[in-house]
């Protein structure tokens, strides 16, 4: 497994040439921001822990990625989950069907409550997606590959762009870079973000900025303009991004290249969580009749 430097490479968004940094390609099965925020699990020493505790979504990213951990690891995983749709449980498939098939205890309780969970001795409880301090081990990893590479590239102007859901991944960047860091919120509102970011930095220097929309997007809900710069990005580029955080993404990025003129150079982190992609297409697909 190759977790050190993904590519990065050029490609075009809506006339402007922008860097792409290819973390969906660390690995087959253990890649993107989830594979950054677990390395610190991957490599350090599990002999005392037989079980990992995490919660979220039926098709959270995490999910899938604490399956591949817990695989690597001989771990038992504990997934907590509010609720399981009936069509899911009769039609599995992408993180959820992935995580079954890689032994994860999938538990459907509406009422657990992590600040209640008493963790045992030989137990790990990770915060839904990833929100914890062990996770900037491997983000300060990825911050030291953009750094030497625009070192090497003799770049000395770069904004960083990335999509946000708990904020972890975009916070301990900026922590570890020079350079700023610009995020759009997926999950809650820019609100929700910065008591994200002050959870685990209280320092508001090391906290990135965030680029405020003029919608309101709800996470999760279908927007037509994200299958159409998914589509978009599709057919200019050949490459697959994510259908729940990249749409905004990228349009958070082309609305702050809109009103920003300047010459730094752009690089856009591609975080992975394209398995996801095989739950919210078809869901698209019944909305829009593609």
């Amino acid at each position: 497994m190759n977790y050190i430097n993904s590519p990065i490479e050029k490609i075009k968004f809506r006339n402007t040439d922008i860097y792409l940094k290819r973390d969906d390609l660390l690995d087959k099965h253990f890649s993107g921001n989830k594979a950054r925020k677990f390395y610190y699990y991957l490599i350090n020493d599990l002999k005392n822990i037989d079980k990992i505790i995490s919660f979220g979504s039926a098709q959270a990213n995490s999910l899938y990625s604490l399956s591949v951990l817990g695989k690597i690891r001989n771990t038992n995983i504990d997934f907590y989950v509010n609720h399981i749709s009936s069509y899911l449980k009769e039609n599995a498939c992408g993180n959820y069907k992935a995580a079954l098939e890689n032994g994860v205890n999938i538990i459907e309780d509406e009422n657990f409550d992590f600040e209640k969970y008493k963790v045992k001795k030989n137990e790990i409880l990770i915060e839904e997606g990833a929100r914890v301090k062990e996770a900037e081990f491997g983000i300060k990893i990825l911050a030291h590959e953009i750094s030497s590479w625009a070192e090497e590239n003799k770049i000395k102007n770069l904004k960083i762009f990335l999509p946000s859901g708990t904020g972890t991944t975009a916070l301990f960047l900026q922590k570890h870079l020079e350079f700023e860091v610009l995020t759009a919120a997926c999950v809650g509102g820019s609100e929700y973000l910065k008591k994200q970011f002050s959870h685990l930095e209280s320092n508001e220097k090391f906290h990135p900025k965030i680029i405020e929309m003029p919608k309101k997007y709800h996470f999760g809900k279908l927007y037509k303009e994200f299958y159409e710069v998914y589509e978009e990005l599709l057919e200019t580029t050949k490459i697959e991004f994510d259908l729940l955080y990249d749409p905004l993404g990228f349009l958070s990025m082309q609305k702050y290249l809109n009103e920003n003129e300047n010459s730094d150079e752009i690089l856009y982190i591609h975080q992975g969580g394209i398995l996801g992609n095989e739950s919210m297409k078809p869901r698209y697909e019944r909305k829009f009749n593609k």
